[in-house]
Order: structure tokens, then C-alpha cells, then sequence
């Protein structure tokens, strides 16, 4: 049969739009979300002001000391490895299995089989004997398993179940995800302040979070945590987002009230530029009360406890916890943590 030219054209040109609509698609899934008992969400694409995304940017190993693989050395046996104190650290549900191990096997080929830390799961509930045994069976290195304490992962008494339920109800009206449920507000506020106090964690320095069903593409032939100690960093990051206004409005607020009462913890070297900028999204830090919400994207984070645990940063969860904006709002710990380290962290401590 024959098509005449300008049938042929548009036939060609409405592949070609079907094509692009596909690609985007594919280009806009992501690898996962730090989200507790609900499905896993994706980073949106956001904008660049020069236009391009530097996470397309071909990188190799980061100036500064660096500690390479050696068999011998990181033998997961080996008494006298010169393995950081540290751990890979996950919270993760018994459903989960699957989406764990996958994780695991990605960063296991590209990373720990050559290192061996040891891998730190947390759960609300007891984990089953699958989830150990299948778990353990895809390292060599040692795999513990941590229940988290009821004190750690209950709604604090001083939360109004009323107000929490009415609060829920604006926050959906603005779509906010996960307002309603109670359990994502609770990760978030474990992720936020109470990790790093299981007396699991009591004498480990360093972890590096991973979520289930993420991926890990690189090989990585130095040790990260040694990186990170021996070249003084405190935290490390891959991506930079900016937040949902409507899920944190009294945030900031809550945070000007905490330095007008401490304005010797703020750090010389801080980041108040970037954590107040409102140049890129004016109307997020309208929103947001005078916070550009700009934040490190926690599903992966390279940390030093030490941080948590300071006195700046305790008193501050502490100011936040009381406010009751976890529960209230939907603070994450994404921004608490951004705006803690933007504040009372050296910034050139902080590595992408």
C-alpha cells in the first residue's frame, strides 16, 4: 500500500514524539526513597541554573588522602585492618527482603566485598530468620540485626493525637505525601535524632545508610570511610534537592527561635547563603518562611555520628522534637539534617 508523503511525515513525527515521551519516562524513574512502610518515591528532575546537571559529570577518585583496596588488609578476619569505625547502616522492613538484597548485591560487587564492613539493620519488629539467613548469605562480612527500642520509635507523649489527626487533613489538602500516616512520621524522626543513639551504634564513629532497592553503579576501589576520617569530612552527599514548602512551613521558624538562644553554636564557616538563598526558588523560601529548602537527599548519606551527637546538634533535635513538627508537619530528616550541618558544621567539611 502506498502513503502519501504527508501521511508518511506525520506517522513519522508521531513516532518520533512517542519515542521522546518514553525516554522521559524512563529518565524521570528514580532508585529509590527513604520512606518507611509505603511505596518507595523518586527525586523529581530539577533544573540547573547553567543548565546542566553535574551528576552527569564523569568523575574519578576525590583529591586527598585515600586508602586503596588490599586483600590482605581487609580480610574480613583480619584483627589489624585498617578499617574505620564504621558500619553500613540500614532500616528496613521483614517485606522488604528482596529490595534489600538487591541493594546489598550492588554495593557488595562495586564496594564492600573488597572492604568488609559490617552491615547494621534496624526494624521496629524482630526480624525473621529468612531475612538473617539470606541477608548474611550475600557478604562476608559481619551482619547484625537491631530492634529498635520502643522509647525510640513511639509518638512522643506530648504529641495531641487530635491536632496530629487535624494537621493531617491541611497537609493533604496541600499534598503533602504520607500526612496521615503515623509510622513515616516516626522514620523521620528516628532518622532524625534517635539512630545514632541505639546502644548498637553506642561505640561506632561512622555509617553509611543504605535503602532498600537502590543501586550502585561505580566501582569504588578506595575506602570511603577512611576518606572521609583521614581527610576530616563530617558528612557526605550525591544529590541536592530542594523540598516541599508545604511539609515544613514552621521549620525554619523553629530553627531562628533555637540561634536566637544560641547564636554561639552557629559556625563561622557556615552555609546560611545556601540554607536562606532565595534566588533560585523565591516562592519555596516565601513558603517556606525564609528557608530556601534546599537540602542533601539522606537515602544516601556518608556520616560522622559525632555530629549527631554533639551538643549543638542535640539541642537543637531537641528544640525540634519538643515543637512537634515532626508529627505536626512532616519534617524529614532530610532538611533537619541539611540545616543542622549548614549551621553549626564547617561547610568544607561537608563533600559532594
Amino acid at each position: 500500500m502506498v502513503v502519501a508523503r504527508p501521511l508518511r511525515a506525520a506517522l513519522v513525527f508521531g513516532a518520533l514524539v512517542a519515542i521522546i515521551f518514553v525516554f522521559s519516562q524512563f529518565r524521570e524513574t528514580g532508585v529509590g526513597s527513604g520512606r518507611w512502610s509505603f511505596g518507595r518515591e523518586t527525586p523529581p528532575i530539577r533544573e540547573h541554573a547553567d543548565g546542566v546537571d553535574p551528576n552527569w559529570d564523569l568523575t574519578g577518585e576525590p583529591a586527598g588522602t585515600l586508602t586503596h583496596y588490599d586483600a590482605e588488609a581487609y580480610a574480613p578476619d583480619n584483627p589489624n585492618s585498617p578499617r574505620a569505625n564504621a558500619t553500613l547502616l540500614a532500616l528496613v522492613r521483614n517485606e522488604e527482603l528482596e529490595e534489600m538484597l538487591s541493594s546489598m548485591r550492588d554495593l557488595e560487587r562495586t564496594w564492600n566485598s573488597k572492604f568488609n564492613y559490617p552491615w547494621t539493620f534496624f526494624n521496629n519488629v524482630p526480624f525473621t530468620a529468612e531475612f538473617k539467613r539470606k541477608t548474611q548469605a550475600e557478604t562476608k562480612a559481619k551482619c547484625n540485626y537491631e530492634l529498635i527500642p520502643e522509647k525510640h520509635w513511639e509518638i512522643p507523649s506530648w504529641i495531641d493525637q487530635n491536632l496530629f489527626d487535624e494537621s493531617a487533613k491541611i497537609l493533604k489538602e496541600n499534598e503533602v505525601q504520607y500526612a496521615d500516616m503515623a509510622s513515616y512520621h516516626q522514620m523521620c524522626r528516628w532518622n532524625s535524632g534517635m539512630f545514632y543513639k541505639h546502644p548498637a551504634l553506642q561505640h561506632t564513629r561512622w555509617y553509611w545508610r543504605v535503602e532498600p532497592k537502590v543501586h550502585f553503579f561505580c566501582d569504588v576501589d578506595y575506602d570511603v570511610f577512611r576518606y572521609m576520617e583521614d581527610n576530616n569530612k563530617t558528612y557526605g552527599f550525591t544529590i541536592n534537592l530542594f523540598d516541599y514548602p508545604y511539609s515544613i512551613p514552621t521549620l525554619w521558624p523553629e530553627t531562628q527561635k533555637f540561634l536566637a538562644a544560641h547564636p554561639d553554636y552557629l559556625h563561622k564557616n557556615n552555609a546560611m547563603d545556601w540554607l536562606t538563598d532565595d534566588k533560585r526558588r523565591p516562592d519555596y523560601n516565601k513558603k517556606a518562611n525564609g528557608y530556601s529548602t534546599c537540602h542533601f537527599w539522606s537515602n544516601f548519606e556518608i556520616g560522622d555520628m559525632s555530629f549527631w551527637r554533639s551538643k549543638e546538634y542535640e539541642e537543637y533535635f531537641q528544640h525540634l522534637d519538643r515543637a512537634g513538627g515532626f508529627f505536626y508537619e512532616r519534617w524529614g530528616d532530610a532538611p533537619v539534617h541539611s540545616i543542622a550541618l549548614g549551621l553549626f558544621s564547617d561547610k568544607s567539611k561537608i563533600h559532594w
